[in-house]
């Protein structure tokens, strides 16, 4: 088969996990369908600062600002960690694939995920994948194409996916052999992604 349609474009040993904190598979659509998007955080000492890499786009730059902006007041409010642990560190967003162009703002939560995975200091879920668009207030917001990104999801062997409740609809459009074995979560608000990733 490879002699005539040449090699595959998805290998199966290059499932994306999130295998430690600071990790977080998002869903994504492409020229090519949909695909998976591992998206890494992680700390570095020194003055408050945000970097971002893997050549995201304006709009996904802009994504990852309110991701982190969100994360910095709700960490504060919610779990007690204090404003000095952003204030003497410097956040880094890493997008691997980096020569691959990506933008669109339905990475949102899962760079939300990623960074509050981070700060915690805890894993997330296995085989979870989400997508989602994320307001300043918390709100999960719509995306499009979701029977392409449903299909990566099966396809790198996910089990659970997080979508928002507008997307919920869109479902009807997925067919029942792909959505087999799959349990979506529908989300309207942050806090229900935070409770799914971590157990309430």
């Amino acid at each position: 088969v490879e002699k005539y349609l040449g090699k595959p474009i998805f290998r199966d040993e290059e499932l994306k996990r999130a295998s430690r904190p600071g990790m977080a598979i998002g869903l994504a659509w492409t020229s090519l369908g949909g695909d998976t998007l591992l998206i890494e955080a992680v700390a570095n000492p020194g003055k408050e600062g945000f970097k971002l890499t893997g050549q995201m786009g304006p709009v996904m730059q802009e994504s990852a600002g309110i991701a982190y902006t969100y994360v910095r007041n709700i960490v504060a409010q919610k779990y007690g960690i204090q404003a000095e642990f952003f204030e003497s560190r410097q956040i880094h967003l890493h997008i691997p694939e980096g020569a691959t162009p990506k933008d669109g703002p339905s990475a949102g939560i899962t760079m939300a995920t990623a960074l509050l995975s981070l700060v915690l200091n805890k894993r997330i879920k296995d085989r979870l994948a989400m997508t989602g668009e994320l307001s300043l207030t918390g709100q999960v917001l719509p995306i499009g194409g979701l029977r392409e990104k449903t299909v990566a999801a099966k396809r790198n062997k996910i089990k659970e996916i997080i979508i928002p409740a507008a997307n919920e609809k869109d479902l009807d459009e997925i067919p029942e052999h792909v959505k087999k074995g799959l349990v979506f979560h529908s989300v309207s608000r942050m806090e229900e992604v935070i409770e799914i990733v971590f157990g309430s």
